[in-house]
């Protein structure tokens, strides 16, 4: 049969205006072919210029071709431009999600795994449902295990493609929480069944089972898709990647294909990937590099294509980016090029802390405006949210509108509108919706059934619900019941008086302490509990520093800042907003001016990745795949000392910062020097030097301190140990220096020596 749909297109000019590389990826055929295709290189219009290819030259039909993306977006957008390049005729094509794809291999399959066709895919928030009630009949409260962190265990197992049976087979029985979870995840998998249910991860786990399990399927879609094309592929967990191994690998004599026409045996789809292993930043997803690094031995012969020609940035921007990033080791040679021109220099900024460096970026935003940059082609990044509650401030005291992608505003997150509650609450006794609020938060056993009990009482006695708290005697709940209510009642009352005596931070500080929220946050293990901790010690830092600024403020001339300084959220711009998000979000993205900031040790690379294993060339990773979001302008920033939970410590400057060459960089801000001094801003005349005692930074992992060391820090000079907390390598110190300021120190990370 003859593929005549195309016979109108002209096969050069789905060659036109590509380059000498690009156009090799677009042409070449082979059983298997990798395109390590660079930030802004132009991998989606060689994708879909490589499919129209194809289709132009009678290879396969539209149908038989199978597109795996990582989003729905980005699916959307490459069937868009295939039909544009091709018409209509292109809409058999299989260009979907991992997930979506597989969903509908499933629904057709189904009846094989003990299914009905018309099975339910649960979401995060049925699975936890049914964890919780799990949990529960397990008796897992005293192993303090939450859903989330049963359903995190059992999603990462699942993406391992271990199930129930495997996963309690190397369970460590001995220890209780390990024990339990084996069973629940039994008891999930049962129920699931009974339900006729399969959760999101169990899409691709049980597709690949299906085509493992059952060879006559496999065969089936094997002759179906004749080209296998897979986006970002270096984002691919284990299931994903055997997902696309099952598509792909030779097929059992028995259950050969054959080409109906020519009666030929068929071998297995060709297989083509792009993904570039210097943009891999989800290991913590369970992505693994090693499928993209290790490509050629899984596909002995596959052909490699490098994308090198970078569409998006000016030379300046690539050859810092390729700098900072050469630095890791055994990844392939790539050197991003453009032919746009040298650019603007990048711009280095040195803040004296954070509100210094908040209000240089706001200041540069405001500046940029003025000459006419739109704000929606303005973006700040930033390794972790708990950094943006200054700047933040900032851009609301400046009537300058944003929006935080892929997040809630600062001061919208659940854990921030808790603290906050706990601080109008007490005080503003007659508050009866900040009260209520936090009447169980934590859980203290007070359910809805006894709330609302309180509040028909208040209304009976005419009394503010804060009140009724202390009379819960009089209401028959029960002593266990009472005595709870009682003694949140009275917490309230002591932190009120507290406000006498304290300042609005210190009185926050002792609610989050004495009432557990902070505490059970610690002890979780849920990561999304740590970056909780994370956001409640930068909303303290940022309430130090107000208070620092407003000695006479109350907590209720604070609160009464917050909001209506929130009204400038409401504010939009006939030029849009500025972009705030993670590192993470922003892959895939770009923006005009990009603003990367916190570029601290410990901040980026986070503390974190010091301990694990390729931790810190994934922290590089993220460094490049920000600088590669800029098409003209790029500014990098970091503080020289941070407010966090009441203490300011002093940082170091990324040690990415020092790789980038001086005569690529525009330097400003404050001199390392004792920061009693003046806070302008100063003309760096010579960063490079001052930078590169990043590399010269001892070595404290080892480093124990105890009450009276002296010590010499190297911007603050002598000082003397007065208290210490933690051993090696998280212990801190509590340092007095000879200039008479007091600083709280991280001992492995702080520029110090023992004496």
């Amino acid at each position: 049969m003859q593929l005549d749909i195309f016979e109108n297109l002209n096969p050069d000019s789905l060659l036109e205006g590509l380059n000498p590389q690009q156009r090799a990826a677009v042409v070449h055929r082979g059983r298997a072919l990798l395109i390590v295709a660079g930030a802004g290189s132009g991998k989606t219009r060689v994708l879909t210029h490589r499919i129209a290819h194809m289709l132009h030259s009678k290879e396969v039909w539209p149908s038989q071709v199978l597109a795996i993306t990582f989003t729905n977006k980005a699916a959307a957008e490459m069937r868009e431009r295939i039909e544009n390049l091709i018409g209509p005729s292109g809409q058999g094509m299989w260009i979907k999600t991992f997930h979506s794809a597989c969903l509908q291999i499933l629904r057709r399959e189904a009846q094989r795994l003990g299914h009905d066709a018309n099975f339910t895919v649960y979401d995060t928030q049925d699975t936890r449902a049914l964890l919780r009630r799990l949990l529960r009949e397990a008796g897992a409260e005293d192993a303090d295990i939450k859903p989330q962190q049963a359903a995190a265990i059992i999603s990462n197992a699942k993406n391992e493609l271990k199930d129930a049976e495997d996963f309690a087979r190397n369970a460590d029985r001995s220890n209780p929480k390990e024990r339990i979870v084996s069973e629940v995840y039994l008891a999930y998998t049962n129920e699931l069944k009974r339900n006729n249910a399969f959760d999101f991860d169990d899409l691709i786990a049980e597709t690949v089972h299906l085509l493992r399990a059952f060879p006559e399927v496999r065969a089936r879609y094997q002759k179906r898709f004749r080209q296998v094309l897979v986006d970002e592929y270096q984002d691919t967990n284990h299931a994903q990647y055997a997902l696309i191994r099952e598509f792909t690998r030779p097929l059992p004599d028995e259950y050969a294909i054959y080409d109906d026409q020519t009666a030929e045996q068929l071998m297995p789809a060709e297989l083509t990937v792009v993904g570039d292993s210097d943009q891999s930043i989800y290991a913590f997803r369970g992505a693994d590099i090693r499928n993209i690094t290790e490509f050629e031995r899984d596909f002995p012969g596959a052909a490699t294509i490098l994308l090198e020609q970078n569409y998006r940035s000016t030379q300046n921007i690539l050859s810092a980016a390729n700098t900072v990033i050469s630095q890791n080791p055994y990844r392939p040679a790539k050197n991003l090029w453009t032919d746009q021109g040298a650019g603007e220099l990048i711009s280095l900024f040195t803040g004296l802390d954070e509100r210094n460096e908040a209000a240089f970026i706001v200041d540069k935003i405001s500046e940029l405006h003025g000459e006419g940059v739109a704000y929606r082609d303005i973006a700040v990044l930033y390794r972790t949210n708990a950094l943006t509650p200054s700047l933040e401030a900032e851009l609301k005291s400046q009537r300058v509108p944003y929006a935080v992608i892929g997040g809630l505003k600062f001061f919208e997150r659940k854990e921030i509108k808790d603290a906050l509650a706990y601080l109008s609450a007490i005080s503003n006794g007659r508050n009866d919706e900040a009260v209520r609020r936090v009447i169980n938060v934590p859980a203290r056993g007070i359910g809805d059934k006894t709330e609302l009990k309180l509040a028909q009482f208040a209304r009976s006695q005419d009394v503010p619900f804060r009140h009724a708290l202390l009379r819960a005697h009089e209401l028959g709940l029960g002593p266990k019941l009472t005595a709870s209510v009682l003694e949140f009642g009275e917490l309230l009352n002591e932190l009120d008086a507290l406000t006498a005596t304290d300042g609005p931070a210190e009185v926050l500080k002792l609610a989050l302490e004495r009432s557990g929220y902070r505490s059970i946050l610690e002890a979780s293990r849920d990561p999304q509990d740590e970056a909780r901790v994370d956001n409640l010690d930068a909303l303290l830092g940022q309430l130090f520093e107000w208070q620092a600024q407003n000695p006479e403020g109350t907590v209720a001339d604070y609160l009464a800042e917050v909001t209506l300084s929130a009204s400038a959220d409401e504010i939009e711009d006939e030029s849009g907003t500025i972009s705030l998000m993670t590192l993470h979000t922003a892959k895939g993205l770009e923006y005009q001016v990009i603003f990367m900031i916190g570029l601290e040790q410990g901040t980026l690379p986070h503390v974190r990745s010091f301990d694990e294993p390729g931790g810190l060339q994934e922290e590089r990773r993220l460094m490049y795949v920000g600088m590669t979001r800029a098409r003209e302008r790029l500014f990098l920033s970091h503080a020289l000392q941070r407010t966090l939970f009441g203490n300011t410590a002093s940082f170091m400057p990324s040690a990415f910062l020092s790789d980038i060459p001086a005569e690529l960089l525009d330097a400003e801000g404050a001199e390392r020097q004792p920061l009693t001094q003046s806070t302008g801003f100063q003309k760096r005349s010579s960063w490079q030097g001052a930078i590169n005692t990043v590399a010269q930074v001892r070595d404290n992992k080892e480093l124990s301190l105890e009450v009276g060391d002296k010590i010499s820090h190297d911007a603050f000079g002598a000082g003397k140990v007065i208290g210490v907390t933690g051993n090696p390598p998280k212990q801190t110190a509590e340092v007095r220096f000879e200039s008479g300021i007091t600083k709280r120190l991280l001992v492995k990370m702080a520029p110090i020596q023992k004496h």
